[in-house]
């Protein structure tokens, strides 16, 4: 069962039981029963996990996966303009495209300030004792405004 079955179940469930329990709790307070603060309290809480459920259920998205990708930790992300991600290892020419796909396609507009962020994918190549040289594999530039991305071709 995926997340979004989960949790359209959930809120259905959630939302039968606490009709349930508000019709048990107006009984209870016809009748007199001594629990009937309690039934409120479990009503209002069964309801209002019930319209939670319902507003992640409306706000997830689930992560974008690209055939042929390989999962890269981004390793920078200055919030703003540039993300730079790890090539994993053994990875291949034609996994380098897919792969900064994937990375572009799961970034998120919320608090960037702008709309085109440079995406770059890198390895590290021994230069010396104790030194490293980054190398660029590859470079995508994502348009979050207009939900695109666009290849860079490299000069090498």
């Amino acid at each position: 069962m995926s997340l979004t079955q989960l949790l359209e179940e959930a809120a259905k469930w959630l939302a039968w039981m606490g009709l349930g329990l508000g019709l048990v709790t107006i009984i209870a307070f016809f009748v007199g029963w001594g629990a009937k603060f309690r039934l409120v309290g479990a009503t209002v809480f069964s309801l209002l996990l019930s319209i939670s459920s319902w507003a992640f259920l409306q706000s997830y998205t689930p992560p974008l996966v690209v055939n042929g990708a390989k999962y890269a930790p981004v390793v920078y992300d200055n919030g703003n303009d540039l993300v730079v991600a790890k090539a994993p290892e053994g990875i291949t020419k034609e996994g380098i495209q897919p792969t900064l796909e994937q990375i572009a396609g799961n970034l998120k507009g919320g608090g960037r300030n702008r709309t085109m962020v440079h995406v770059r994918l890198r390895e590290l190549s021994p230069d010396g004792e104790g030194i490293s040289k980054p190398i660029v594999l590859g470079e995508v530039i994502r348009d979050i405004e207009k939900n695109i991305t666009i290849p860079l071709k490299k000069d090498s």
